[in-house]
Parts: structure tokens; C-alpha cells; sequence
């Protein structure tokens, strides 16, 4: 069987690609509080994650979704058996919703808030494989290996510290809450793996 996560690559890819050259797609499909909650345009909670601000913002998100999804899916497979493949999707378009939520409420008013980009589910993914092997080496800008739990730790203290600077234009609220998503999607699946996570935290000998 194919694997869901190249599918979701290709798919999202595909789409941000061709809404490069579109510039209309991006306005139909970004996310835009304003148009959500007032003229209840709900589709644009899931399509915001199939564009892409830049060739950058997707290829970033790509390679992360690629690296970790495909990990992510073998240790659904391992843990949840035939259900996996529902999980995962359940993970991933889950994540595209909720880690706008706090968003869509903070900017509902403000009709010139838009974003776009799969960039609240990628954290969950990435989260996701951190939850099942905690101690796997994150390379950090590619470049410097670091522990997995120290690299979600780190990540959360960044999204969150800019989340309320408001610094920039990135959606640190969405990486923030897909991030909290992907950690507690299995445990909320299967309570017992929270136990085993702990485990794994003290005796760093491999995944489960």
C-alpha cells in the first residue's frame, strides 16, 4: 500500500504549485478568520494546509512531513494495527483544524487576517514521532543532532515566547497547538502508551 504520507506530499505539492501561478486559488483556499466565523466559509479551515506562501514554506514543510510522516505511520502500524492508516489521517486533518481554532477565535473581527500552509499538522507529526521515540536525534537547522524531547521542548518555549511577541507573520499559535496535538493524539488513542512514553524517557533504548 502506498504510503499516506507521499500522497499528502504530492498532493499538497501539487496544489501549492499550481496556485503559485494562480494567485486566486490561495484566496479561495487561506485561511481567513474574518470569512470563516462570519459568512461560515468552514472549508477554509482544512483547504489552507493544500497552499503554500513560497517555494520555501513548502519545501520546508514537505521535507518535514516527508522525514518524520513515514515514521509517524510505521509506529501507528506497530501500535493500532488495521486502524492505523484512519489514525494517521485522523492525526493529520485533525491537526489542520484545531491548531487554527485559537486563531480563528483571536482574529474572527479582523478581515485582514489570512494564513496558509500545512504547517499546524507538520508540527504534529513531528510531535507525533517525538511522543514515540523521544531520545531519536532531531537534526537542528539540519546541521546539529539533538535528543528529540529537548528539541519539542525547545520548540514549544520558541512558539509560544513568539506567539506572544507577534514578531512576524508565522502562525506560531498553529505550530504550538499542533504540536500539543500530535503528542496527545496516541495517548488519546491508547491511554497505556502515555506509561511506556514515560519509559522511554528513563531508559532510552529505542521505540515502541
Amino acid at each position: 500500500m502506498a504510503s499516506i504520507t507521499i500522497m499528502l506530499v504530492i498532493i499538497i505539492s501539487l496544489v501549492s504549485i499550481m496556485a503559485f501561478s494562480n494567485r486566486e486559488v490561495i484566496k479561495q483556499f487561506q485561511f481567513n478568520a474574518f470569512q470563516i466565523y462570519h459568512k461560515k466559509q468552514y472549508y477554509r479551515l482544512v483547504t489552507h494546509a493544500l497552499v503554500h506562501a513560497n517555494w520555501e514554506h513548502l519545501l520546508v514543510n514537505m521535507i518535514v512531513l516527508w522525514s518524520f510522516g513515514t515514521a509517524v505511520e510505521h509506529y501507528f502500524e506497530i501500535n493500532f494495527g488495521g486502524n492505523a492508516p484512519w489514525y494517521y489521517l485522523s492525526l493529520f486533518i485533525g491537526s489542520v483544524i484545531f491548531s487554527s481554532l485559537w486563531s480563528l477565535v483571536k482574529q474572527r473581527n479582523n478581515v485582514y487576517y489570512s494564513a496558509v500552509g500545512a504547517s499546524g499538522a507538520v508540527s504534529a507529526v513531528l510531535f507525533a514521532a517525538i511522543f514515540f521515540n523521544p531520545w531519536e536525534p532531531i537534526y537542528f537547522f539540519g546541521v546539529l543532532p539533538m535528543p528529540g524531547i529537548i528539541f519539542g521542548v525547545l520548540y514549544l518555549y520558541y512558539s509560544f515566547y513568539m506567539s506572544r511577541k507577534k514578531l512576524d507573520n508565522i502562525g506560531h499559535d498553529a505550530h504550538f497547538l499542533g504540536a500539543v496535538i500530535g503528542f496527545c493524539t496516541p495517548i488519546l488513542i491508547r491511554p497505556s502508551l502515555f506509561l511506556e512514553f514515560i519509559n522511554m524517557l528513563f531508559t532510552p533504548t529505542g521505540h515502541f
